[in-house]
């Protein structure tokens, strides 16, 4: 099947399914007919509900029509690229949530596409069950993520050069302590359960019985927390755990 024939059998499920579907919407922007069925099948399976254009011109004039959960942009896409596609829909106040897909995998690539507008990055080639799981969670940010720049007592978090500054020191954090610190600094004073953070953090679709939890949060307390000072991050007992807003 031709990239331009799942684009108009979408535009008919998508249609005579509305009905019918209660999945999320995902718009997917991407020339090469053979990764969009692959990843149309597969989240189909799943429960989304999948449009397909194969333009950079077409995906903006179905995106800005709205309706959609959340986007799947490939970087390079004939007639408009990707970035200057999720920039326009930026300027056109379109706030849907963007997954950037591209065979370019340099941290300069990655900011690029993040400081286009995109909301996530995901280089090619990629397991659909991490691309599902990006997707999901996605979805599950609140809706202030435009937000380049976190802060939260003393800690600043810059989401585009994905740095973490305390007192005008950067702290050196790895992919996982970054990501768990960027969950806890957008949602500063609130009881995060261990599940949450299993589920939100690290994509779990099921509840294991693990301290992963525990042992990353220790982990992110020795890089962010003075010698001898409090704790920013609070456990909470028998409940999970709680970034303060202030010392």
């Amino acid at each position: 099947m031709n990239a331009s024939s799942r684009s108009d059998q979408d535009d008919v499920e998508t249609e005579s399914g509305a009905g019918k579907a209660a999945g999320p919407r995902v718009l997917l922007v991407e020339d090469d007919g053979k990764i969009a069925q692959e990843v149309a099948e597969e989240l189909e399976s799943r429960g989304f509900r999948v449009q397909h254009a194969a333009t950079g011109p077409d995906g903006l004039s179905i995106g800005v029509a709205g309706g959609f959960d959340v986007m799947i942009v490939d970087r390079m896409l004939p007639e408009m690229d990707g970035l200057t596609l999720i920039e326009t829909l930026r300027e056109r106040q379109v706030a849907t949530p963007v997954l950037v897909l591209s065979a370019l995998s340099a941290v300069d690539d990655r900011v690029s596409g993040l400081k286009a507008g995109g909301d996530d990055y995901l280089t090619k080639p990629f397991a659909m069950e991490e691309l599902a799981a990006r997707l999901e969670a996605l979805m599950r940010r609140p809706n202030n993520t435009r937000e380049t720049m976190l802060r939260v007592g003393p800690l600043t978090m810059d989401l585009i050069e994905r740095t973490v500054i305390r007192d005008g020191v950067e702290i050196e954090l790895l992919p996982r302590e970054f990501r768990l610190l960027e969950y806890l600094m957008r949602r500063p004073n609130q009881v995060l359960t261990r599940n949450m953070l299993l589920e939100d953090v690290w994509n779990y679709r099921f509840i294991p019985q693990t301290n992963l939890v525990d042992v990353h949060i220790g982990k992110l307390r020795r890089k962010i927390d003075e010698p001898g000072g409090p704790p920013l991050i609070q456990s909470i007992r028998g409940t999970g755990f709680m970034l303060r807003a202030s010392e």
